[in-house]
């Protein structure tokens, strides 16, 4: 019997000891406006199953949450592109080993507003309006309207995708409006009739409409099966191997119920 009670007070002292360590971690995810979603919902999902975790999701784009890993005003930075070499040095510099995680794969959605006729773009007509050699919608079958031209900033991991699959070596064109988010984009293409952006495939809604790139339509099947040609992969990134509320999170994320969520939010899941 005494050794039982020892058990037993040995086990509760074990998970109280658990229960006060997730208690006194606050975890911080920041970056890509993209996997804001994401995050978002896993950590509506994590806290039910941890009610005494603090988990606080903040957006500013890949390379903010990428900088802020890096200064450690975040435990895991959320982007929509690979790290870049730059930014693999200045880790090095701090002694930082940065682990990836693949989260999730999506696609660029090329936008336009509802009224446009224009229903497909291939990449080389994508090209001419983002470096400004098409300024009118008519050239392309469209109707008579200027084009305008919406980018994501340079801080956004979807601004690198796009200009490396998009645009190459090729200048954007200095008539761009840039939006520091994906709502944003889409609050521009909304209301001005001529203009033309991409965003998160999980970001598409009845305000706008998403046209086909080389005669085929964003969605989670045509993302899973490679069709759909302006697609990447969306990350996590932590300071070496993460520990503790940081690594039960990207386990879940990572899990059948968590790679549910991310097709539920309007992503393609990698496992």
């Amino acid at each position: 019997m005494k050794k039982w009670i020892l058990f037993i007070s040995g086990a509760l002292v074990l998970v109280l000891s658990t229960l006060q360590l997730l208690a006194q971690e606050a975890l911080v995810l920041q970056g890509s406006t993209t996997v804001l979603p994401i995050a978002q919902r896993a950590a509506e999902a994590f806290k039910k199953l941890h009610p005494e975790a603090s988990v606080t999701v903040r957006g500013g784009g890949s390379g903010v949450g990428i900088a802020g890993l890096l200064d450690g005003t975040c435990d895991i930075a959320m982007s929509s592109r690979k790290i870049k070499e730059s930014e693999l040095k200045i880790a090095q510099g701090k002694g930082i080993t940065v682990k990836e995680f693949p989260i999730a794969i999506d696609a660029l959605a090329v936008i336009v507003h509802p009224s446009n006729p224009v229903k497909n773009l291939t990449l080389s007509d994508l090209k001419r309006i983002y470096t400004g050699e098409v300024t009118n919608w008519k050239v392309l079958q469209g109707f008579d309207s200027k084009v305008v031209v919406v980018s994501r900033d340079s801080a956004s991991g979807t601004f690198e995708c796009f200009n490396h699959l998009v645009l190459g070596e090729a200048p954007l064109t200095p008539r761009a409006l840039y939006q520091a988010s994906n709502k944003g984009v889409v609050t521009v293409v909304a209301t001005a009739k001529g203009a033309i952006g991409y965003v998160g495939l999980a970001y598409v809604e009845p305000r706008v409409k998403a046209i086909s790139v080389e005669g085929v339509a964003p969605s989670i099947e045509t993302v899973r099966s490679g069709r759909y040609p302006l697609k990447r992969e969306l990350f996590f990134y932590t300071r070496g191997e993460p520990q503790g509320l940081a690594k039960s999170f990207i386990d879940f994320v990572l899990s059948k119920d968590g790679q549910r969520l991310i097709q539920q939010v309007g992503y393609v899941p990698v496992k």
